[in-house]
């Protein structure tokens, strides 16, 4: 059929829409934009129907004519009927432009008049599809659309390819989806015009798979369903939806350690060949799925002594593959294993499990499947998966043992002596360390209704709001009703301390009141004897007064680590040795900052714990960034912004770093986007700390991006929150060597110099090395910019050599960049070798296309910035530059508030700036400095 070119898709299929997809359809979308023809392939449901159909409603606007066929196997074997489809609503438009015996044919054959066949009319038929279509393209670009290519009837499949292959340089385009179960579509690539793109689709990651069910609104799935979802579903997109739809219909979600149920709409794709099975080769199938990893040896113990020959049997209906490299049995898809396990009757289901309770060799395995083959409670049961909960949680899989847990408390008797909800809500902390934080809130959530006793709710209420997350103002209505179930119980009011630390750190941005917090915490914990959970109230405590700038850091820090210790905390992302690794990379420690923190990742993958994972990640990462390895920065804060957003922990922080790590050696649009993306999440938080961390990461990309006036805004705004949190050690953002060069780059020399100034003051007193080269740096260029070019010549070369020393590859290479640019009025290409060896040596390959450019660019002649007066102001001598902005805003009639949204800062600090003008000037009031301005006597 033709379409017409105003034609529009539904926006379903637009572009934007295809999850998971983009850099295939941008790959498509390439070829198709360079005249070339694209063929998608892959296994059914893997979403090439969508794609195709996107890729046909944009690239059908720039067609004259777009020609569609779709076909089906019912319809298969009726000749020309997809040739019908293509050409019948054009035939009348291009029948009269054929030579006669082509034009007979073509209509016989797509009319079904006459006789017409491949035998007897074979080269009029060939030669009329090549000559329908150059008379199409000879109006305009022809765009060929054609969906199922494997249910093309063999005529028009052949007509097809033989007008493809001689097409040449006439502007038709095609672009065809088939499925193929494995990696053979040569053949079908016969029916296009040669060098034709093949694009393969593989199946969706876990994160695309929860992106899907988002966009079709199934919101309400918990990421372990989501987990078992793309499992079962094997990337699938079409039976992830429908696995998402069967799970969002049935009011009982399943069992833990049950498989998901599985709707009537996929077991019909592979009922029919189980039922091809004997009745006996069924059972063992169904013992097969039922097993985490099943093997014939595991199958015979399970009471299945022909195993060999049921699998040769399922194997030769396609529906088991036997694993090459070992004796494993293997499903040929996730959901026929589902699928048949869904099929059998309940009693079937549990004699399987019995059987395999026995059979399995894992204990946890063991436990697991008396859980499911036991209906109702049982104290020996419970017990029994408890013990292999315990298990999974020493092993490193705090996943298991969560369902475990959950397990156990379903056969736990309500009136034994450790209830159901005991064993519930450590079902739900596992579920945390796992990374499962909805399933844990709503555990923890289910207990709230029913509990009674002060330990239970307190911990129930822990576990909420470590659930939030950063997000601590939806769960700011909690703590008032914690504190009243834990009552003055000393262990139950430390931990509710605890967690109103981070609140004040993030919500309120007040990081005294949480220093003294934390401190209170562990006193109370220390009165009722709870090591545990003192160590992480003063480890919380040592890392507020390192970021302070405090002088009791070291002592804290000291106190953290002292024996006796508990293992959990050692390891933990807010213990004691995290805190020693900041302390380490905020002293320029770098190399022992890499082995503690690579020692804790180490540790918590043995574990399981998901969320300090992500923590150490990001800390190998910023140890990797300061010592000028950007690739393998960029590798590990990728890792961890991944595995961030698969599990909703840490993405703010993640994206921060992600963003840093793409501005020094990656992508600089995508290091913004990130750095945005961060500053909003966080404003609509309320994080105040996260919101500084947000900016400084933007602040430097657009430093990194040349856009100088955009750094100052941003890192304006990190000056002023960090003021307000009272942070003070310039180690925790290292921004102000960013801020104070970009302002000498916009003119603003003055005001460099006060950033460059107050913030030597603190990181003098606290010993910051590397922060003081940074601003020895900046100030060279402060110099330069005032005339001193001698001076900034000397001192740069003093900052690269001492950054060279402390191992901080990327400032190092830095300064050599700016020396070079310093260095002689008119800088041969030579003068940059040096910088781009060292930003090659990083794989700063944002920074060294600077580099190159500066290399290749001509060079002005360097020129003083003057610290000028504005119009008007000449009566304003000995103002900082702020504040001979502020007045100069002010002569204008500028409001307060209309001033701060001019700078991008805050109206307070407009009303300290203009009371600091009005001391130094002697005057009053707003209407003197326009007096004095004018040279009018106030």
């Amino acid at each position: 059929m033709t379409v017409p070119r105003d034609f529009q898709e539904p926006a379903r299929c637009r572009p934007d829409l295809v999850i998971g997809r983009d850099e295939l359809f941008g790959e498509a979308r390439e070829q198709l934009a360079r005249g070339g023809s694209v063929l998608l392939h892959g296994p059914a449901g893997i979403g090439k129907s969508t794609v195709l159909r996107a890729l046909a409603a944009e690239c059908g606007e720039a067609a004259t004519t777009v020609l569609r066929c779709s076909a089906t196997e019912s319809e298969s074997h009726l000749p020309f009927l997809a040739l019908a489809d293509l050409f019948g609503l054009v035939l009348d438009d291009v029948s009269d432009k054929l030579p006669a015996a082509q034009r007979t044919a073509l209509e016989s054959a797509l009319t079904g008049r006459g006789e017409s066949t491949l035998q007897r009319d074979g080269l009029a038929l060939r030669l009329a599809v090549l000559s329908a279509l150059r008379a199409l393209a000879a109006e305009g670009p022809v765009l060929v659309v054609a969906d199922d290519v494997q249910w093309l009837d063999p005529a028009s499949l052949e007509l097809l390819g033989f007008a493809a292959r001689r097409l040449g340089d006439i502007p038709v385009r095609m672009v065809c989806a088939v499925r193929t179960d494995g990696p053979e579509y040569d053949r079908h690539l016969r029916a296009l015009p040669p060098e034709s793109l093949a694009v393969r689709f593989n199946p969706l990651t876990r994160a695309q798979v929860a992106a899907l069910l988002d966009h079709r609104g199934y919101t309400g799935l918990q990421r372990s369903t989501v987990r078992d979802i793309h499992r079962t579903s094997g990337g699938n997109p079409f039976y992830a939806l429908e696995l998402g739809r069967a799970l969002s219909e049935n009011p009982t979600p399943p069992r833990p350690g049950e498989p998901l149920p599985v709707p009537t709409s996929l077991r019909a794709l592979v009922l029919s060949r189980l039922q091809m099975l004997s009745a006996e080769a069924r059972r063992t199938l169904l013992v097969a799925s039922a097993g985490a990893r099943p093997t014939p040896a595991l199958l015979h113990a399970a009471g299945r002594p022909d195993a060999e020959a049921e699998m040769a049997q399922a194997a030769a209906l396609g529906l088991l593959a036997t694993e090459a490299e070992g004796p494993a049995v293997r499903f040929a898809h996730p959901l026929i294993s589902a699928a048949l396990y869904a099929e059998a009757p309940a009693q079937e289901r549990r004699d399987a499990h019995q059987a395999l309770s026995t059979a399995a060799s894992d204990p946890i395995e063991r436990a697991r499947h008396l859980a499911l083959a036991t209906t109702g409670t049982d104290p020996v049961v419970a017990a029994r998966l408890a013990e292999a909960a315990a298990l999974a949680r020493d092993r490193g899989a705090p996943s298991v043992a969560a369902s475990l847990g959950l397990l156990s408390a379903r056969h736990t008797p309500a009136d034994s002596a450790q209830g159901p909800d005991v064993r519930r809500l450590q079902a739900a902390e596992d579920a945390i360390t796992a990374g499962e934080l909805d399933l844990a809130r709503d555990i923890a959530r289910d207990v709230l209704t029913r509990a009674t006793v002060a330990a239970d709710r307190v911990r129930a209420w822990i576990i909420v709001i470590d659930t939030a997350g950063h997000a601590m103002t939806e769960v700011d209505a909690v703590f008032p009703q914690a504190l009243a179930d834990a009552g003055d119980d000393p262990k139950l009011l430390s931990l509710i301390h605890y967690q109103l630390t981070w609140r004040h750190v993030l919500v309120d941005g007040d990081f005294d009141r949480a220093r003294e917090e934390a401190a209170h915490s562990a006193a109370l914990a220390a009165r009722a004897g709870d090591r545990y959970n003192e160590l992480m109230a003063l480890s919380f405590q040592a890392q507020l007064e390192t970021l302070m700038g405090h002088p009791d850091a070291p002592a804290t820090i000291k106190r953290a680590l002292k024996e006796p210790q508990d293992p959990r905390v050692a390891c933990h992302h807010n213990g004691a040795g995290y805190s020693r690794f900041r302390w380490l990379i905020m002293s320029d420690q770098l190399p022992e900052a890499r082995a503690t923190v690579t020692a804790l990742l180490r540790e918590v993958r043995r574990r399981g714990s998901v969320e300090s994972e992500v923590h150490f990640l990001r800390g190998v990462a910023e140890t990797e960034l300061r010592s000028g390895h950007c690739g393998r920065a960029l590798d590990l804060s990728r890792e961890a912004l991944s595995m961030a957003r698969d599990t909703g922990i840490g993405e703010v922080a993640s994206a921060v770093l992600t963003s840093l790590a793409e501005a020094s050696g990656g992508n600089v649009e995508r290091a913004l986007e990130l750095a945005r993306d961060a500053v909003g999440h966080a404003e609509e938080n309320g994080d105040q700390m996260y919101e500084s961390r947000g900016l400084t990461a933007l602040g430097y990309a657009q430093f990194v991006a040349g856009d100088a006036h955009g750094t100052v805004r941003s890192l304006r705004r990190v000056r002023e929150l960090e003021d307000g949190l009272g942070i003070t050690d310039p180690a925790r953002g290292r921004w102000q060597g960013d801020l104070a060069e970009a302002l000498v780059r916009i003119g603003e020399v003055g005001e460099a110099q006060d950033v460059i100034d107050v913030t030597r003051r603190n990181a003098l007193r606290l010993g910051r090395e590397s922060v003081l080269a940074v601003l020895d740096r900046a100030e060279a260029l402060v110099r330069a910019a005032r005339g001193e070019h001698e001076a900034a010549l000397a001192q740069l070369t003093s900052v690269q050599d001492r950054l060279a020393k402390l191992g901080h590859g990327l400032e190092e290479a830095r300064a050599a960049f700016a020396l070079a640019q310093l260095r002689t009025r008119r800088p041969a290409p030579t003068s940059y070798d040096e910088a781009a060896r060292l930003f090659r040596r990083c794989r700063a390959l944002p920074w060294l296309r600077q580099v190159e450019a500066a290399a290749m660019a001509p060079v002005p002649e360097p020129a003083v910035v003057p610290v000028a007066a504005p119009d008007g102001l000449d009566g304003l001598e000995g103002l900082a530059s702020m504040e001979r902005q502020v007045a100069a805003l002010v002569m204008e009639g500028a409001t307060n508030r209309e001033i701060a949204a001019r700078l991008f800062i805050s109206v307070k600090t407009v009303e300290a700036t203009l009371t600091r003008v009005y001391r130094k000037l002697g005057i009053r009031s707003r209407v003197d400095i326009v007096r004095l301005a004018a040279g009018r006597r106030p």
